[in-house]
């Protein structure tokens, strides 16, 4: 039992060394996997366009939309209009819907399809002044669905998308991952 607590306690004090030692460096972690800046208070989500040939009508607003959630839940930035310490701009460059997989027996249809989307984003750190962690690099994402016709399940795979992709971009941004 004496073995257990003291056990208990070695780890304890791990931890809290861990953590005294993180607090003091110049960077804030979160236990959501985001690493960001110290000095870091604010960022801005600039509109999304999308340029697509193939065009989701409400694309842009959620997309956009989303990702301004993804930093407000998974961070302690303040979201402001412009002039973010973060900005985050770009366009919807993809938006396709393919086959994933072929019918048995010469049917010619799909028996499951793939829709794609495509997101090409400018990450600017106007804190860095090196500039090295700034990117513009494009994020792809699919969500795969029974049959051809994407009417029925279009809105529930578009927000299943846009989570992943915010996730990679918030992860490239503030991870480094």
């Amino acid at each position: 039992m004496v073995r257990k607590m003291l056990k208990y306690g070695v780890r304890v004090l791990m931890v809290v060394a861990v953590l005294a030692m993180v607090h003091g460096c110049g960077v804030k972690y979160s236990f959501t996997g985001g690493s960001i800046p110290k000095d870091m208070k604010t960022y801005t989500v600039l509109y999304f366009e999308n340029i697509a040939p193939m065009v989701y009508t409400t694309l842009s607003q959620d997309f956009t939309e989303g990702l301004k959630e993804r930093i407000r839940t998974q961070s302690s930035l303040s979201q402001v209009n412009s002039d973010g310490d973060a900005i985050f701009e770009g366009v919807i460059t993809n938006y396709s819907i393919t086959p994933a997989s072929v019918q048995a027996g010469g049917l010619d249809q799909a028996a499951n399809s793939r829709l794609t989307i495509t997101v090409k984003v400018k990450y600017t750190n106007r804190l860095d002044e090196t500039g090295e962690s700034n990117f513009e690099e494009s994020f792809t994402q699919f969500e795969e669905f029974a049959g051809s016709d994407v009417t029925s399940y279009e809105a529930t795979l578009n927000q299943n998308i846009i989570k992943k992709l915010t996730e990679d971009i918030y992860n490239k941004a503030f991870a480094n991952w």
